[in-house]
């Protein structure tokens, strides 16, 4: 609990109705996906930027940590704590798009706004953002989205959130509002990111350890005029992963994605006559023709199931160009790349599917049966790919039996990055009750009955995320959202991780912004870091074990 000097301070700052301390809603805002964390003390919802500054500044001013959060939706207790009594800062109501810059392509928009909000926002316009979201993006921010590396939508060509940011706006602990790129220049306009050192890079990806972003701009482009899909069939992972690696290289591609058998099949699993009927409509509504749009959603809905019964592995991908000349051609390229690596072509209902609704309502949180499921992601160069896989299946085998006994299966979705980089995430599903995110998100809660709760596999998930974690670590490997669940700060050669030592106590010297988070600046007893910039304080068993790290 705030004391009543602090709680009628930031009530005065933010707004009465903007101050949360019911229990419901600290328990609500302590947890992700993955887990429940130690109890906040207060949860801030600020409608503007200049109110969450000075929330900021007399929250750390009175010694309380601070930790920011967007969407929420995560697993990796980016903003889930060992230590109670911090106050979470909810940039929900950040939800403004500031300005639509036609001419000098590029959006401002608050933290707040979400990657579905913008596609809505730049649509009309035949405009789009060349990343353009997360599949959670109905409900993601931009301002996680910048904090943990978002990526997928466009992603092949155009790389990640990082890539498309030109600049940022920043609350520091002290409640300075801090300007990037252009705009930190006078007179400046939000349309160029590097003029001197890359300021807008330092902030990117910090897990909100830095600051808490409160505005950020983006470069816009010019919506592709023609779409097609390719979708494979592939009799091993190592096959799949070929084609993906040298169609991605080759730059052929929007989005290029492996599926695993299993998942295959749980993308494919029909449903009820009334969805198929709605994709229908969707896809029907993206083609130009009408007859056309008939043939491909009768295709969606007949053809695209018929290799459910096989256990293979599929490869899917989204061609996108200016022109259909340019995106037959690299349709052609791609389909070659396939055939060379043992891939049979099939109906692409998957990635027509995906980009007919590519921002589905919340639902996702939870399997197609109320399951529970977590993931680990990592990225690595092509070269590096099947040894990667090779390793973590390893580790899979190894606790396979403990794994089967807890009810525990893993599913891979593997994806390619810009045209150099090697995406892979293993997620853990699993029959379990539900955490209150869970309950707060998902649009349909009640067409499941909830699981019991599975304290067997929490421990063996626990253990083999551990070890995978480990694995990424061995192997030099990079993560998205890496929260306080992936090794970074410890992977660090000596001079940046004292560099980034240094450029933390700048801007945070009492260690109150997001303590934990990267694995780097560790919990304390007391609000200074400890001299080793390592915790005092005995991580709770209910949070990451490597919180602290």
């Amino acid at each position: 609990m705030l004391d009543k000097k602090l709680r009628d301070s930031l009530r005065q700052v933010v707004g009465e109705d903007r101050l949360l301390d019911d229990p419901d809603t600290l328990r609500l805002y302590s947890g992700d996906l993955y887990s429940e964390g130690a109890r906040c003390a207060a949860v801030l919802r600020p409608r503007d930027e200049v109110s969450l500054a000075a929330a900021l500044r007399a929250t750390t001013a009175a010694g309380l940590a601070v930790v920011p959060r967007g969407g929420g939706l995560t697993y990796v207790t980016g903003y889930t704590r060992a230590v109670p009594g911090h106050v979470v800062v909810d940039t929900a109501d950040l939800n403004r798009i500031v300005e639509v810059n036609a001419a000098d392509r590029y959006i401002t928009v608050q933290a707040g706004v979400t990657w579905k909000q913008i596609n809505d926002a730049l649509s009309p316009l035949d405009l789009r953002l060349p990343f353009f979201g997360t599949f959670s993006g109905a409900g993601a921010t931009i301002g996680g989205g910048l904090s943990n590396g978002a990526m997928f939508l466009g992603s092949a060509r155009y790389g990640s959130a990082a890539e498309i940011g030109l600049s940022l706006q920043v609350a520091l602990a002290d409640g300075t509002l801090l300007e990037t790129g252009q705009m930190g220049i006078e007179r400046g306009k939000p349309f160029y990111r590097t003029y001197g050192p890359d300021l807008t890079g330092l902030f990117v990806h910090d897990a909100g350890a830095l600051g808490i972003k409160t505005r950020a701009t983006f470069r816009v482009m010019r919506k592709p005029a023609h779409l097609d899909y390719l979708s494979f069939l592939v009799p091993d992972v190592g096959g799949a992963i070929r084609i993906l690696s040298d169609i991605a290289r080759d730059d052929l591609v929007e989005e290029i994605y492996i599926v695993d058998p299993i998942r295959t099949r749980m993308r494919l699993k029909d449903g009820s006559i009334a969805a198929d009927l709605s994709m229908l409509a969707k896809v029907v509504g993206q083609e130009r023709g009408l007859l056309r749009g008939l043939k491909s959603g009768i295709d969606l809905i007949r053809g695209g199931r018929d290799f459910l019964d096989q256990d293979l592995y599929s490869v899917h991908m989204v061609c996108a160009g200016r022109s259909e000349g340019a995106v037959a051609a690299d349709v052609a390229a791609a389909r070659a790349i396939g055939a060379s690596h043992g891939g049979t072509e099939i109906p692409n209902s998957i990635p027509k599917a995906g980009r007919a609704e590519p921002f589905p309502d919340l639902g996702g949180v939870l399997g197609t049966e109320g399951d529970r499921w977590v993931a680990l992601n990592c990225k690595v160069a092509h070269s590096d790919a099947e040894r990667l896989v090779a390793e973590t299946e390893a580790v899979f085998a190894r606790h396979a039996q403990a794994m089967k006994d807890a009810g525990v299966v893993v599913t891979l979705l593997i994806s390619g990055m810009s045209n150099h980089v090697f995406s892979y995430e293993c997620v853990f599903r699993w029959f379990d009750s539900w955490l209150p995110l869970h309950r707060s998100v998902h649009p349909k809660l009640r067409k499941f009955s909830e699981p019991r709760t599975n304290e067997a596999a929490r421990e063996v998930i626990a253990r083999v995320r551990q070890a995978i974690v480990d694995c990424f670590h061995d192997l030099g490997a990079a993560s998205t959202q890496i929260g306080r669940t992936y090794r970074y700060f410890d992977a660090l050669k000596p001079a940046p991780r004292e560099m980034l030592r240094s450029i933390k106590a700048l801007v945070d010297p009492d260690n109150l912004m997001n303590p934990g988070a990267l694995g780097s600046f560790a919990e304390a007893s007391h609000s200074r870091l400890a001299s080793d910039g390592r915790s005092q304080q005995a991580p709770s068993p209910t949070t990451d074990p490597r919180e602290g790290v």
